[in-house]
Formats: structure tokens, sequence, C-alpha cells
């Protein structure tokens, strides 16, 4: 037999076609073998360090090539702004490493995100020519450059003392399971975990088996499946398309940024839990909200948690009268659409949900949100999972024009006489969307069960179960591996 070494390398190299992504094959079998080596080392906490640090920094560059030297980068320097802070006692010094750390970190997601957004706002303000730069925006930048930042910042705040061991930082920051998409982990949460030798338990390891078992379903079954075989469709062309299927594509949208999302946050959380490490929830069924607040309590719990603490915090939050309030929640929802890309399509959904945020403080004052029952309740469940499904079409879009014309479709072009054509010809795409939606809303309880009755299973018939949905997933999923959506910001 032929050993085809050419292939092999090419497991070992970048290709920016085909980058690494936990849903494929090449992930399974690299990680089959990361782990093995992992629980062989059980005794041995700092070369387990080193050991998942030099895989954490392997499954970057498979995604990002050389970029990884960015992600290294940014890890010594906030590492080293985080001791200078803690050992200034000046708080003008403090603050100035502070700046630097902000500086930095906005810096670098501002030349790559929004330098040509720059750009085309100065040709337009002063009448120039200036060519639009050609910028690959690294994976996940969005993500591990706010989790750096929000360290200095706690460090700043005495909320943490700084982390002296460069290892231990450089595993928190690179850690390869939220590297990409979050979860957007804390320091204060993660660090103390670096510190222990984890021996995760059977149930736990039986827990992490679950988590990424559903979700791999949740990704490429339902989100990849709606996502290739309707949605992109309809949105890449809606004015080819009658009101009712831009209506039905919006309704698929939704279905699929939230089981696609929730997917990598599912697999992301049940790798670390196979580890021994914990994260905390990033989504909490959060179509079942009955108010925009309850949703942003429910929906990507780690960024909206983040704009709280470091943003909507910072500019004053609700300490500085009602007015003032109502300004905050829409910066920083501005803000965090702006995170997402340098467009008008963010800026929209953004405000969106500033103003709708605002409305509901000014509705409930101190009350808690979200708090009715009955029939206010299921009324207000669906007003907000409208409102949100609404919100979807601008950050969905290629554009914010392109995002009206699916509205004026919806509302001015919509033959209802068609409606039996369509279920007929999308039967599988229809059935697809009613079994989202009753695994979205079915009660917590259910899902609770599952999870135990996995968990504590023999590990025989875990890995049993596991090979088994691992096998439907490749027989399911669409031919070309899809990347996740958040991958993009």
């Amino acid at each position: 037999m032929t050993i085809d070494w050419e292939k092999i390398a090419n497991v070992f190299n970048y290709n920016s076609k085909e980058p690494l992504l936990f849903n494929s094959g090449l992930f399974l079998v690299l990680f089959i073998g990361f782990y093995t080596i992992y629980a062989l080392f059980k005794k041995t906490h700092q070369i387990r360090h080193l050991w998942v640090i030099a895989f954490s920094l392997f499954f970057y560059y498979k995604s990002n090539g050389w970029f990884f030297a960015l992600l290294l980068i940014s890890t010594v320097v906030d590492y080293c702004i985080g001791i200078l802070i803690d050992r200034s006692e000046t708080p003008w010094k403090r603050k100035l490493f502070l700046i630097a750390s902000i500086v930095f970190n906005m810096g670098m997601l501002s030349y790559f995100k929004y330098w040509n957004l720059l750009i085309d706002t100065a040709n337009s303000l002063l009448g120039m020519q200036w060519p639009e730069q050609n910028i690959f925006l690294p994976v996940g930048i969005s993500f591990f450059t706010f989790q750096t930042m929000s360290y200095a910042i706690d460090v700043y705040r005495r909320d943490m003392k700084a982390e002296r061991n460069l290892l231990d930082f450089c595993f928190f920051v690179t850690f390869f399971p939220q590297l990409f998409a979050g979860p957007i982990v804390r320091a204060y949460d993660f660090l103390p975990q670096t510190k222990v030798n984890p021996n995760p338990k059977n149930e736990e390891i039986g827990k992490g088996f679950f988590l990424i078992m559903t979700g791999l379903i949740k990704k490429a079954v339902i989100a990849d499946f709606i996502s290739v075989n309707f949605v992109d469709r309809v949105f890449d062309q809606p004015l080819l398309y009658s009101g009712f299927e831009n209506l039905v594509a919006v309704y698929g949208y939704s279905l699929q940024i939230y089981y696609d999302f929730s997917g990598y946050s599912d697999m992301a959380i049940g790798l670390a839990w196979l580890m021994g490490y914990r994260f905390v929830p990033n989504f909490d069924v959060p179509y079942q909200s009955a108010s925009i607040t309850e949703f942003w309590r429910r929906w990507h719990m780690s960024l909206s948690s983040w704009l709280r603490d470091y943003l909507y915090i910072a500019l004053g939050g609700n300490r500085k009268g009602k007015f003032r309030t109502y300004i905050n929640l829409m910066l920083t929802m501005l803000l965090g659409g702006l995170w997402h890309g340098a467009s008008w399509k963010f800026m929209a959904w953004g405000g969106l949900h500033g103003a709708a945020l605002a409305l509901d403080k000014l509705r409930w004052g101190k009350r808690k949100a979200g708090t009715e029952t009955g029939w206010r309740k299921v009324v207000g469940i669906l007003f907000t999972f409208h409102f949100v499904a609404f919100c979807w079409i601008f950050f969905r879009a290629d554009s914010f024009s392109q995002g009206m014309e699916v509205v004026n479709q919806i509302f001015n072009q919509t033959n209802w006489s068609l409606v039996p054509d369509f279920f007929w010809g999308y039967q599988t795409v229809c059935w697809m969307l009613v079994g989202g939606l009753f695994l979205h809303f079915s009660p917590k309880k259910v899902d609770d069960w599952a999870e135990t009755t996995f968990s504590t299973a023999p590990i025989v018939l875990q890995g049993l179960m596991f090979a088994m949905i691992v096998w439907v997933v490749s027989q399911v999923a669409s031919a070309d591996i899809q990347p996740f959506i958040y991958f993009q910001f």
C-alpha cells in the first residue's frame, strides 16, 4: 500500500478554502488523537497545558493561517498590561495602561473590520478616491479581543488580580473550544480553573458528549438543511420569490441562526466538559421570551452580559436619569450592531433592538420585564418572536437595501393563492421548520431528562449512541461543509 504523503501533509497545512470546523470529519479525527494524548497526561498538569495550547494554536492556524501570530501578540500584550495595571497604585497610571489595552485591542479590531468603512466614509465626505484595501478578517478576532480587553478592565476595576503565570493566561485566551465564536469567557470565571488539573467524572464526560451530539444535530441537520434548501435561495434574490416565500424565509432564518449558533455553543461547551472545564451557558430558549429585555437575557448571553457590564454600565447605565438610560441602551445596541460588521444593515438591526429595549424600560420601569402569565405571556412571546424575526431580515440581507426588498415583498407582493403550491413544493423544508419550532418550544424538563439519561448510561452505550448520531449527521448533512454563521464576525 502506497502512503499518500501529500494528503497527509495537507492535514497539517492551512487551506483558506477548507478551514477546520467542529462539524467536519477532519476535526473529529484530530480531536480523537488530541484527546487520547490529553487523557494520557492526566497526572502532569503543565504538560497538559502545553498540549492544549499547542493544539489550540494549530486549530487556529488551520482556520486562519499565520494570523495565529496575531493571537499570540494579543495574548502577550494584554498579559503584560494586566500586570502593569495591577502593580500601579497611582490612578492616572492605571488608567493610562487600561487605555493602552483598549487602544491596542480596538485598534486591531478596527483595522480588520472597519478600515474600509472609514475609507468609504472619508471618500463620501471629502470627495476623495482612496481605494479600498483587500483585508482578510481573521476568524474569531471579535471574540478574543473582547475577552482580553475585559480582562484588563476587570484588573483595573480590582475585580480580580492580574494573572502572573503566562502559560495559564495563554491557555485562557487560546482555549480552542471557544476561540472562534464564543462563548465570551470571563477571566475571573475561567482562570481559577486553570490552576487545578481537571479530572472529569464519567457523568461530566457523558454530558460533554450529549452537548456535542445536540450541537451537531442543531447545526448540521436543522440549520444547514433550512439554509441550503430554502433560506439562502430567497435571500440571494428576494425579488424572484413571492411575499409569502420571503416571509417563510424570514422564519426559516430565525430558526437557522439560532440552531447554527446555539449548536456551536453546545459543541464548544461540550468539548470543554470533556476536558474538565466549564463555560457559562450561552443560550436559554430565547424565542420563549415574552419581551425584548427577556430575549437579550436568553440570547448570546455571554455577549449581551459583556455589552451590559463593559459598555452600558461604562456609559452610565441607569444611574443618570431616565432619558440618559434610554440613550445608553440605544448606544449600547448600536455599537453591538456595529460589532457584528461595518454596515448600515447591522446598525439598523442594533438600532431596532436598542429602541425596543428603551421602550421596554419605559413600560416596565423598575419591575422585572417578562413576568406576565397566561394569555399576556402568550401574546408577549408571539410579539417578541415576530419583532426579532423582523430585525433578522437586516441582519441576514446582503445590504440594507436588500433587506428593504424583502420587507417590500412580504407586505406588497404576497399572493396567498400560491401558498398550497409552496407547501407541496417544499414539504421537507416545512417539516424541518415545524420540527425546529417544536424542539425549541418543548418543555425544558424533556431536555434535562434526555441529558441525564444519556450522561448516566453505560459508557459503551454512550459510545454507540454517539457513533450513530455522527453517522446520521454524515448522511443528512449537505455535501459541502457549511461554516458557522458567527465565524464571519
